[in-house]
């Protein structure tokens, strides 16, 4: 297909994608208010939220900040509900260009990436709703709190988005290995530094300093890893087996035999010798003389 025909078919699927993400965010705008009060639940049920009695409030500084806000969120929700759509339109411009081997893996890293992603959404939710305890001042303390809807909410989602994240790594992983460029050994081997960076990085992405919201994110990261691992052995095991029935038990520095059969073959026709090339139009004694008249 020529490059003008690719481009031309790229600006029909990304503005299907744009489309869809479009009717997403209107419909987004029109439950836009009950996102905000679900993604604010973890901070009004706070005892802090209540202290003058009345309702949980959050605060804005700017005419426009409540509003922006809300396009924001509506903004997120289309791009969750156009998610099939959006990535349909992805999946159609790159398939024609794989494998099928290569489509098949590409089917099974969405059915595991959505799932992983949307299990870290959650935990993201749970882990801010535990750590806001440890983040924000309490009842005995003198200071109130008086959160920014903006920026609490712009905190939360962020915070979703690394988690989600975070809990890929792992996948990738097991496709490296799908690709060949990782083995299951080298990932067994690197064991103690990947339990030792995902802890740090952990630390570092999580909101709260006590150690309960370092390990929420860390440890399922490493049960992953070690799924991911796992995978890997599987699946090097089965390209062996694969190996092993087309060259059968021979090294890899080893020479294989060629096939070939002892029995004699009648029906095969004899080669004669060649027959000798001879320029008619110059004798050979008078080639030989004229290269000695040349020497």
């Amino acid at each position: 297909m020529p490059l003008m025909e690719h481009l031309r078919e790229l600006r029909s699927r990304l503005f299907k994608s744009a489309l869809a993400i479009l009717v997403g965010f209107i419909i987004g705008y029109a439950v836009h208010k009950q996102v905000i009060h679900f993604l604010t639940n973890p901070y009004c049920d706070l005892p802090i939220a209540h202290r003058s009695g009345k309702s949980c409030d959050l605060i804005t500084y700017q005419v426009t900040s409540y509003f922006v806000v809300g396009l924001k969120v509506a903004l997120y929700v289309g791009l969750v509900l156009a998610c099939p759509v959006w990535f349909y339109q992805l999946w159609g411009f790159i398939a024609p260009g794989l494998h099928s081997n290569e489509r098949r893996w590409g089917f099974g890293f969405v059915a595991v990436a959505v799932p992983l992603f949307a299990g870290g959404v959650l935990l993201a939710y749970l882990v801010v709703a535990r750590g806001l305890a440890f983040l924000l001042p309490g009842l005995d303390d003198q200071t109130k709190a008086m959160l920014d809807v903006s920026a609490y909410l712009d905190f939360l989602t962020k915070l979703m988005v690394v988690f989600g994240l975070a809990l890929e790594f792992p996948l990738i992983l097991a496709l490296l290995n799908a690709a060949g460029i990782l083995s299951a050994k080298r990932l067994l081997g690197w064991w103690r530094i990947a339990i030792f960076l995902m802890f740090v990085i952990s630390a570092f992405v999580t909101p709260t300093p006590d150690p309960f919201g370092m390990s929420a994110l860390a440890i399922p990261m490493v049960a992953l890893y070690f799924g991911a691992v796992g995978f890997a052995f599987i699946n090097d095991r089965r390209k062996a087996r694969k190996l092993a029935a087309e060259y059968g038990a021979v090294d890899d520095d080893e020479a294989s035999e060629l096939g070939y059969s002892a029995e004699p073959v009648d029906d095969l026709e004899p080669i004669g010798a060649p027959e000798p090339i001879e320029d008619d139009e110059t004798p050979r004694s008078r080639r030989r003389s004229n290269f000695d008249d040349t020497i």
